[in-house]
């Protein structure tokens, strides 16, 4: 390719394109392909390259704390979690019907993973999706009220075809945030949907919140029509510990030798 036509095709932006094209001119030859065949080809390698980078944009502008996929986790070790239910969600049809999702059980069981390999996988099929700490999101409306930015950071959380609610009962939450939370969740209920992880009980929530009422009506309104998800089991992050202290534990019928024994009360 000539160094003319490599420009033009910068130019118009086809880098896609650009890059391939050597490789498919000599396909087109030594595989003797048809005009129209050839075209096809390297308008694919365009589309691909574009959406590749749209991936990447919408993936950055999420905000993920970790990429963690679908695929990274440990199906086996927590069999509370019906994998069939989660690649449903991943497959995108709840937020065709404008549903809510909420995964309730105690940390390191996988709430966050799932809640964040779920959207990695919506936004590959072409949705938009901002992930939060629900602490932070609360931080970040409180902070801008006070400068006249409330409006414009509450339609970053109106915005998006998923929101990701990550962390609920990590910390109580400071005044006010029932009322932010709950113009949230009212203003995108039944038009777009949302995903909240909780450590703790719902029953727990007006205490979190610090305001029961709002507590009240945002579970009414958030589980009007979603996906309550229970996990339980143990936490992912100390199976090793869990397994190390196994291996220290005395077997039946043995015990330690006093020399080693420690004292109680120091």
């Amino acid at each position: 390719m000539n160094t003319s036509l490599r420009e033009s095709l910068k130019k118009l932006r086809l880098s896609g394109l650009a890059d391939s094209l050597d490789v498919r001119l000599t396909e087109a030859t030594s595989s003797r392909l048809s005009h129209a065949e050839f075209l096809e080809l390297i308008v694919q390698d365009e589309l691909a390259v574009r959406k590749d980078r749209l991936i990447t944009r919408r993936t950055n502008a999420a905000a993920f704390r970790d990429q963690k996929t679908l695929e990274d986790f440990d199906w086996s070790f927590n069999p509370s979690v019906h994998r069939k239910t989660i690649f449903d969600l991943a497959a995108g049809e709840f937020m065709r019907q404008a549903r809510d999702v909420l995964l309730v059980g105690p940390p390191g069981v996988g709430k966050s993973h799932l809640a964040q390999g779920i959207g990695l996988a919506l936004i590959k099929s072409g949705h938009t999706v901002l992930y939060r700490s629900i602490f932070d999101t609360v931080k970040e409306l409180l902070h801008d009220e006070a400068f006249e930015g409330h409006d414009k950071i509450m339609q970053s959380y109106l915005k998006p075809d998923l929101l990701i609610l990550d962390d609920m009962g990590m910390k109580h939450l400071p005044k006010r945030s029932g009322e932010f939370l709950f113009e949230i969740i009212m203003r995108r209920h039944e038009l777009r949907s949302t995903i909240m992880t909780s450590n703790r009980p719902l029953e727990d929530w007006g205490k979190l919140i610090g305001d029961v009422p709002a507590a009240t009506a945002i579970l009414d309104r958030f589980l009007q029509d979603a996906e309550l998800i229970q996990i339980t089991g143990k936490s992912y992050r100390l199976r090793n510990k869990s397994a190390t202290d196994d291996e220290t534990q005395p077997k039946t019928g043995q015990t330690r030798s006093p020399g080693k024994s420690r004292k109680q009360g120091t």
